[in-house]
């Protein structure tokens, strides 16, 4: 069965920390074709469209057009402060592998 992405609080809760809604604009999660293994995420404050898919939480959302959506199904996005730095991450279980960066991956 497929499901849509989800979307996790610690996501939600940063968008709201640099105030995407106050300005009009959502999480932008995109896939792409490129990057070292075949596919790659782009992720980016947008406006929504009328054709996105629209995930709301804590008065933010996060968008994905319907080009992306067969690729995101079931996925997690999420929120993540390490060490070598804080950036939105894709948990992705249709990915078959995923280079180092986390950005690109294949299927």
């Amino acid at each position: 069965m497929q499901l849509p992405p989800k979307v996790t609080l610690r996501a939600f809760n940063r968008l709201a920390e640099i105030g995407a809604a106050g300005e009009g604009k959502a999480l932008r999660v995109a896939v792409e074709g490129g990057g070292c293994s075949g596919f790659q995420y782009e992720i980016a404050l947008d406006d929504p469209r009328d054709d996105d898919l629209v995930l709301e939480g804590e008065g933010q959302k996060v968008v994905v057009d319907a080009v992306s959506l067969p690729f995101l199904q079931n996925a997690t996005i999420d929120f993540t402060e390490e060490l070598i730095g804080a950036r939105f991450v894709i948990e992705n279980p249709n990915a078959t592998s995923a280079c180092g960066c986390g950005t690109s991956f294949s299927m």
